[in-house]
């Protein structure tokens, strides 16, 4: 019979909400109460955007709302003031520069590169900053990427791990050239951070540019992935082929010797995926139903904690049946919460029971910190709101638990 910790609860509204005050905790009751009408995410998707291109004076109800919610701060010192207050609950922070990739040039790429060592320096001199998380499209053109994919789009996944150094040789001059550079700058970050002992997590992003990020992420993660793990791949079990190619990459891993990091997420771009497939006539990428992704999800959690040594998972998840099944899956082969090999991870501004009370119960637990000007962030913003506005489910437990607070704290 599984163990079980019993001093895990994830439904505790007073640790969950114990790091806000009253006046925040009835904004956020609001917010996601609004969050919840359909019509008006979709409005705001489409139109806040503009409103920002245009200079029409928004900034600073954006700020007051989703912005606070979801967002560290808009420079990297102010985010400051939140990691303290997360610090003080025992929980850790995993940053991000909130800058979506674009169409740029080498300037932009270099400046960004410039940007995650800044927080890579930051993050050395804090006691609760772990991990800072990157995205390959922050460093590289969107279109190189989707070129590359498009290359090796007709091979089996394996080919990721022995075709793909071949094929790049291949490319034309201009391509190699940008490849190169890419090369370049994602080794400046995960040199520095080797040095600083700070983890770096790489986004997953569309499946049709990913190809190329695993291969790049598997390059960082063979070079830097010795005695420590240093480098993380992000796995996206919404994906129909993920979970096989989890079990590709830990035997990859220990046929070249060196140690896994993955961070195990469920997905970001299900809607996006879905339209393009039908566009462009091919099979969707995407599971049929959230159950089979649930299904893949708790078996990769199994497939990684039974090679806890050799794999390094972040659990990244609001999902309370996924986190219950890996918090009680290593006290019950370990007889311990805090497993240097464990960590649980949520958002910024979601799912605080499942964070705090995590974190209360001894698991090395971490919000999912993004920083940036309103401008650049207001991408990720709208993922939060349409996320919360899809997952009824899921902004329903939000209210229910902040209910239950506000009624707790008499409010």
């Amino acid at each position: 019979m599984p163990k079980k910790n019993e001093s895990l609860n994830l439904d505790n509204t007073e640790n969950a909400f114990a790091y806000k005050t009253n006046k925040e905790l009835i904004a956020s009751k609001w917010l996601f109460t609004l969050m919840q009408v359909g019509f008006l995410v979709k409005l705001g998707a489409k139109i806040l955007p503009l409103m920002i291109k245009i200079g029409l004076p928004i900034k600073k109800l954006i700020k007051k709302t989703l912005f606070k919610q979801f967002v560290g701060g808009e420079t990297l010192q102010k985010t400051t003031s939140v990691c303290e207050k997360l610090d003080h609950h025992q929980v850790q922070v995993i940053l991000d520069y909130g800058v979506e990739g674009g169409e740029y040039n080498d300037e932009k790429y270099e400046e960004a590169t410039d940007e995650f060592i800044k927080v890579i320096n930051y993050a050395s001199k804090s006691k609760n900053i772990p991990f800072i998380s990157i995205k390959i499209t922050g460093l590289v053109s969107f279109s190189l990427l989707e070129r590359l994919n498009i290359t090796i789009g007709n091979k089996e996944t394996k080919t990721i791990f022995s075709d793909f150094a071949t094929m790049i040789e291949m490319l034309p001059e201009k391509d190699k050239y940008d490849w190169n550079n890419l090369m370049h700058r994602i080794n400046r970050i995960c040199t520095k951070a080797a040095a600083s002992n700070i983890g770096v997590m790489i986004d997953a992003e569309e499946s049709w540019i990913q190809d190329p990020i695993d291969f790049v992420t598997k390059c960082m993660m063979e070079q830097y992935n010795k005695s420590t793990i240093v480098v993380f791949n992000t796995i996206q079990l919404y994906r129909i082929d993920r979970l096989s190619f989890l079990k590709l990459s830990y035997e990859d891993s220990v046929n070249k010797n060196y140690l896994l990091g993955v961070k195990l997420v469920r997905g970001a771009y299900m809607e996006k995926e879905s339209k393009r497939a039908k566009k462009l006539g091919y099979n969707n990428p995407i599971q049929p139903n959230k159950i089979e992704t649930d299904r893949d999800y708790n078996e990769a959690i199994s497939y990684c904690i039974e090679r806890i040594q050799h794999i390094s998972i972040i659990v990244a998840s609001h999902n309370e049946e996924s986190s219950l099944k890996a918090a009680n899956m290593i006290f019950d082969l370990t007889g311990i919460t805090k497993h240097h090999h464990l960590h649980f991870s949520q958002l910024y501004g979601m799912s605080d029971n499942l964070t705090f009370n995590l974190a209360n119960a001894g698991y090395n637990t971490s919000k999912y910190l993004p920083f940036g000007p309103v401008e650049e962030v207001i991408p990720y913003l709208m993922r939060r709101a349409q996320e919360n506005s899809s997952l009824s489910g899921q902004t329903g437990r939000e209210i229910k638990l902040i209910k239950l607070e506000c009624t707790r704290r008499g409010l």
